[in-house]
C-alpha cells in the first residue's frame, strides 16, 4: 500500500485542512477469541470516491465496517476516519458519518417523515433544519407521497430508501453501506443503485460492502476483494477483471457426473479451466471460437454460454471457490 496520505487545504468542510485519505487503515486487525475476523489489511478511501469491499459472508466485511464506523474498537494496526481517531474521537466521527446498516432499523412505531425528524434531533439539529431535509430527503428517495404511511406498509426496497434518506439526515462526509440491497428483488436494487449514483455525483464518500458482483461493478471506483479477513486484491472493477481473468467466459454443462471428465478431454482448450459442480469455465479471449472447437471434438454440452468476465471469476481465481455460497 502507498504511504498514509498527507493534508491538503479544502474549503467549506469545517477546517482549513483535511486529509487526502478520508479512510486510511494499515494493518488494521481485529481478533474474537484468538480468531482474526480481520486479518492486518491495508486500504484508503479518498474523498468522493466510492469504495466497495466485496467477498462472501463471512469474509470480515462487516466487521471492518463497524471499526470504520467508530462503534467497534480494533485489536491492533492504526486506523484514522477524517483524519481522526476511531478510539479517542468516537462522537466526532460518528457525526460526520451516514450508516445504513445491513438490516433495516427503522422505528415501526413511527411513520415514514417521523423517522427522519426523530432522528435528525439525536445530532442536535433545530427542528426547521430536520423538517426541511426531511422533505427534500423525501423527494430524493422518491417516497415523498408516502411520508405520512406507516413504516409497515412500505415494501422492502421502500425500506431501504428510507434507511439512506435517515443516514444522509446529517449531511454525512461518509456514507458506510453494509449489502446494501440483500433481499431487494431486481427492479428495487436498480432504483437504489440510481439513488447511490446521484449521492455520488453530488460528492458524497461511499464506502459499502456487498456480495453482488454486478452491484460492485456498478457502483465502485475502486474495492478490495476480501476472503477470510484478508485482502487478496484491489484496483477498480475493470483492473481487477483485466489482471485475474480473461476478456470472455464459456460455461458449459454437460451433467454433474460427465463435468471433470469432459474438462480432462479439453486441456489446452482457452487460457484455463475451472471445473464447478455444476458446470466447466472455459476462460478465453474469443468464448464462441472456443465453443466451435468443443463441439469439433464431439463434445456437445447441454446447455453452453458465453459471457464477459465478471468480478465472480476474478473471486473464483483468487480463492478457488465461488463467491456467492
Amino acid at each position: 500500500m502507498s504511504e498514509p496520505c498527507g493534508t491538503v487545504s479544502r474549503p467549506g468542510l469545517g477546517s482549513d485542512l483535511v486529509p487526502e485519505s478520508v479512510i486510511s487503515a494499515t494493518a488494521l486487525t481485529k481478533t474474537y477469541g484468538g480468531v482474526a475476523a480481520v486479518d492486518s489489511i491495508d486500504f484508503e478511501v479518498a474523498p468522493g470516491e466510492s469504495f466497495g469491499l466485496l467477498g462472501p459472508n463471512g469474509a470480515g466485511k462487516s466487521t471492518t465496517m463497524r471499526m470504520v464506523g467508530a462503534v467497534s474498537t480494533r485489536t491492533s494496526g492504526d486506523l484514522t476516519i477524517l483524519g481522526l481517531d476511531p478510539e479517542h474521537h468516537g462522537p466526532d466521527i460518528r457525526s460526520q458519518l451516514g450508516v445504513v446498516p445491513q438490516q433495516d432499523n427503522l422505528d415501526m412505531d413511527l411513520r415514514v417523515r417521523d423517522n427522519l425528524l426523530v432522528y435528525g434531533r439525536y445530532f442536535g439539529l433545530p427542528r426547521a433544519l430536520v423538517a426541511e431535509r426531511a422533505d427534500a430527503l423525501l423527494e430524493f428517495a422518491q417516497l415523498a407521497d408516502r411520508a405520512k404511511s406507516k413504516v409497515d406498509d412500505l415494501s422492502g426496497g421502500m425500506k431501504r430508501r428510507l434507511t439512506i434518506a435517515r443516514a444522509l439526515i446529517n449531511e454525512p462526509r461518509i456514507l458506510l453501506l453494509d449489502e446494501p440491497t440483500t433481499g431487494l428483488d431486481p427492479q428495487a436494487r436498480h432504483i437504489l443503485w440510481d439513488r447511490l449514483f446521484r449521492l455520488k455525483e453530488q460528492g458524497t464518500t461511499l464506502v459499502l460492502t456487498t456480495h453482488y458482483m454486478d452491484e460492485a461493478e456498478q457502483l465502485c471506483d475502486r474495492l478490495v476483494v476480501v476472503d477470510k479477513g484478508r485482502i487478496m486484491a484491489e484496483g477498480s472493477p475493470a483492473q481487477l477483471i483485466r489482471e485475474h481473468s480473461s476478456r470472455e467466459v464459456l460455461e458449459v454443462r454437460f451433467g454433474s457426473d460427465r463435468n471433470a471428465q469432459v474438462a480432462e478431454q479439453i486441456v489446452g482448450l482457452g487460457e484455463r479451466i475451472e471445473v464447478l459442480p455444476d458446470r466447466l469455465l472455459i476462460y478465453s479471449a474469443n468464448g464462441e471460437a472456443d465453443l466451435v472447437a468443443l463441439t469439433e471434438r464431439g463434445l456437445h454440452p447441454i446447455t453452453s454460454l458465453v459471457r464477459r468476465s465478471s468480478l465472480e471469476d476474478v473471486f473464483l481465481r483468487l480463492t478457488g471457490r465461488s463467491l456467492i455460497e
